[in-house]
């Protein structure tokens, strides 16, 4: 009985045929027969078990390494590889005119490869000495969607973001602060019947953002906080800019602007980053911020924003979907990636402070040049279709969300963003700080 059982189905097998071959050529009482039975099969249970030891090598016992988490013990290899084959004729790499292995001093095989790349990757700390890349939720600016009613609202089209009231708003921030976020961006739902083509409720310093950005500063003194400059919340035709004729006037929208990050300035906003993709808009806020004594306040340009089919879900949350038609004749064509360098060129000339792309994964080639291109920082935007894409296929069991999200924000870093904005951040910020990858004190 010296076999190694493979499947429950041999045994089984083996079983029923020792029954046959004993059990069958006399007549055996039933209880004799069961008798006879049960013992075959402790019988086979044991050279079962013999089988098993046996084989150790193919199916080892776990090891206290194994139950720590560790890798699986295994009887060592002979390095020299011979007498492997039980067929002397098998294919010998080490042997014949233009071997692809020789051998070494020990008599192991051997490739005669002096660069092994393989020995900066020997072990987690090695792995960790010479990492060219690392995300810390430093880097991370937190998109917060907020509105003016008194529960919060789930977004469906992206599972796990919601409508904060402002108090929501302030323990998000408050969280997320103590994992080592410290930076948000705001985006308001803004009532219908508040809109207008004018977006006049942009620079209402009693409207939302105002508010919001005040109770921020009240609350957690040391966040950053990011505003978006641009008109979709406020406008009643869905875009970005002033409508007449079914077109986006650059100049009269480039005024209202003026105006809405004048008075986030005033309510204490860091950081104002427009959105809107109007020429000229950076030198006029620039121009306007620094004429109210606001030159503290730093300019984060949608440089290059992309007319994407990726922002569906965002639009679902602000209830910002356009009104006609779609927004190519402001935003950049998505085959385009020269211009980008254009549009950075004349941002960083105008006064931005740092320059973002959105969207973000699919765009690493504009990052990249950019980053090639200017010595501002560079900043992505990992948007709400990239976000629930992950969501959707995780939910699924496709993905396993978390190493996604880390590989995926590490990509951004190593195609050369300096600051990325994510859905994500407070849970990454979670995970980085259950891996230990980054000192919570810095």
């Amino acid at each position: 009985f010296f076999f190694r059982l493979k499947s429950l189905d041999s045994f089984r097998f083996y079983t029923d045929y020792i029954f046959v071959q004993f059990g069958s050529s006399v007549s055996i009482p039933k209880p004799q027969q069961f008798t006879m039975k049960f013992c075959n099969t402790a019988l086979l249970l044991l050279s079962f078990s013999t089988s098993v030891a046996a084989f150790s090598a193919v199916a080892p016992t776990s090891s206290p390494a194994q139950a720590a988490g560790g890798a699986p013990e295994f009887d060592p290899v002979d390095r020299s590889l011979r007498g492997v084959d039980a067929d002397e004729s098998a294919f010998d790499p080490t042997s014949g005119s233009g071997p692809a292995l020789t051998r070494n001093n020990n008599d192991e095989v051997w490739v005669n490869q002096r660069a092994r790349p393989r020995r900066n990757r020997k072990s987690a700390a090695m792995r960790g000495m010479v990492r060219e890349n690392i995300v810390t939720p430093a880097n991370f600016i937190y998109p917060l969607f907020i509105h003016d009613e008194e529960v919060n609202q789930p977004i469906d089209s992206m599972p796990g973001c919601q409508r904060h009231t402002l108090d929501s708003m302030i323990a998000e921030i408050k969280e997320s602060f103590a994992l080592g976020v410290k930076t948000f961006v705001l985006f308001p739902k803004v009532p219908d019947e508040l809109k207008t083509n004018l977006g006049v409720e942009a620079y209402n310093p009693e409207g939302i953002v105002p508010r919001a950005i005040r109770m921020i500063k009240a609350a957690v003194p040391d966040a950053i906080v990011v505003t978006d400059v641009a008109l979709d919340p406020y406008s009643d035709q869905g875009h970005d800019g002033v409508v007449e004729d079914g077109k986006i006037l650059n100049d009269v929208t480039i005024n209202q602007l003026c105006k809405q990050a004048v008075c986030q300035a005033r309510a204490g906003a860091d950081i104002v980053a427009p959105s809107d993709m109007m020429d000229g808009r950076v030198k006029a806020l620039r121009d306007a911020l620094d004429s109210e004594g606001f030159t503290d306040v730093s300019i984060l340009a949608y440089t290059a924003k992309y007319a994407s089919a990726y922002y569906g879900p965002f639009r679902d949350a602000l209830g910002s979907h356009p009104g006609f038609g779609d927004k190519k004749t402001y935003q950049q064509d998505p085959s385009n990636g020269r211009e980008a360098l254009i549009e950075a060129a004349l941002d960083a000339a105008e006064g931005a402070d740092m320059l973002m792309v959105k969207p973000g994964m699919p765009y690493l080639d504009v990052i990249r040049r950019l980053k090639d291109f200017s010595h501002l920082p560079i900043a992505a935007y990992h948007v709400s279709g990239e976000y629930c894409m992950i969501k959707a296929a995780s939910e699924r069991g496709w993905l396993n969300e978390r190493d996604v999200v880390l590989e995926t924000l590490t990509c951004f870093k190593r195609a050369g963003a300096d600051v990325i904005l994510t859905y994500y951040a407070k849970q990454a910020a979670q995970w980085i700080k259950e891996d230990g990858l980054y000192d919570m004190d810095m």
